[in-house]
């Protein structure tokens, strides 16, 4: 397929001049498109929607077309206000020359055009206090932007997707087949983790239940707040915009808090094999929240507010639990590079969950001051 044909179907202004790859994302074939005139560069992003992970890309683009309308909408709204010390950003669809949000190919893909958010851009870990801030300020605008949304407008690209008591459920019928228990009678470590799980299976389902009660409300939440996710601007350093937004879904902004805290505080990272360095940056954490509260302050009811421990500590523990998981499964889901990887992964992930159970009393206590 000759891309350079593919792209030029799209409305952007200028000549092409060169049309490469770019970016490390794991999903959608990403490609930085650079058009010229006489006086103006533009460049864009072209993507192909991964049918593979999203079954149904078209319905990711409609997704996309009423988030950013929203989205656009609320911040020129802002911007006339001139209350903010930033300009807030967000990519555009670009439309084909026909005025369609997409197009496809031969073979029935789903392409899009989106902008890209010029003079900035994202680091995979945090940098500092200070990083974490803005990376704590970004989430919270994007849980502000989209907290008046109806999440009826977006359908679901990841059903099941945070669900906890589901990754239990695939877990238990894991262990239903003989190959997986096994794998887990082989290894003490594996024995051990089991047991970990057993111990904090009610506690797995906790914010479930409080949503159940009515005492957590669905909004909109981001689906993945890793810092690579988050644009700092390369000139004032503050947070500018949230990118990757095809994972946007109805649900908790819990779970972005508690899987942003997760990748961000936890500065040896998920592949770590001296458990030793595996540990939880109460500064990073104090400023990620500070940055966090600031945005998203406003509109966070107390009920909100009271059970935010609780996804700080869930999301590690959901996390290793997919990881153990796949590992007693054969390693179906999660690539791994040897032998062992996912349960080394897992081990990680509940040593971080261990780490922010030490520190509940303060890390509730840093919570009631913000």
């Amino acid at each position: 397929m000759d891309l350079s044909i593919l792209v030029n179907q799209f409305n952007v202004k200028g000549r092409l001049v060169t049309l490469v790859p770019f970016g490390n994302g794991n999903i959608n074939d990403t490609f930085l498109a650079v058009f010229r005139n006489t006086f103006t560069e533009t460049q864009v992003i072209l993507q192909r929607v991964n049918r593979k992970v999203f079954t149904q890309p078209e319905a990711i683009m409609r997704n996309m077309h009423n988030l950013t309308l929203h989205c656009h909408e609320k911040l020129e709204a802002d911007a006339k206000k001139g209350s903010d010390d930033r300009v807030w950003q967000m990519p555009r669809i670009v439309k084909t020359k026909e005025g369609a949000d997409y197009a496809t190919d031969a073979g029935g893909e789903v392409w899009r055009v989106i902008t890209r958010i010029l003079s900035a851009h994202a680091f995979d870990t945090a940098q500092s206090p200070e990083h974490a801030l803005e990376c704590g300020a970004a989430l919270g605008h994007f849980h502000y932007l989209v907290s008046d949304m109806d999440p009826a407008t977006i359908i679901d690209p990841l059903p099941g997707f945070h669900i906890t008591s589901g990754y239990l459920a695939n877990y238990d019928a894991t262990l239903q087949n003989a190959t997986a228990r096994e794998i887990l009678n082989a290894s003490m470590e594996a024995k051990r983790l089991a047991q970990y799980v057993e111990e904090r299976r009610d506690f797995a389902v906790s914010l479930e239940r409080a949503e159940q009660r009515g005492e957590l409300k669905k909004r909109m939440f981001h689906g993945d707040p890793k810092v690579n996710n988050i644009m700092i601007d390369d000139f004032t350093g503050k947070g500018t915009a949230m990118i990757d937004l095809d994972t946007v879904s109805p649900g908790l902004i819990h779970l972005d808090v508690g899987d942003a805290v997760r990748s961000i505080c936890n500065p040896a990272g998920e592949e770590e094999l001296n458990l030793g360095k595996v540990s939880f940056d109460e500064n990073l954490f104090q400023a990620f929240m500070r940055g966090y509260m600031k945005e998203a302050g406003t509109f966070l009811t107390d009920g909100d507010r009271a059970y935010l421990y609780d996804a700080i500590r869930l999301l590690p523990f959901e996390l290793g639990l997919r990881f153990f998981q796949d590992y007693l499964a054969g390693d179906k889901y999660f690539k791994v590079r040897q032998p062992g990887q996912n349960l080394n992964r897992a081990r990680v992930q509940f040593r971080l969950c261990e780490a922010i159970e030490a520190r509940e009393r303060s890390i509730r206590d840093m919570l009631a001051k913000l």
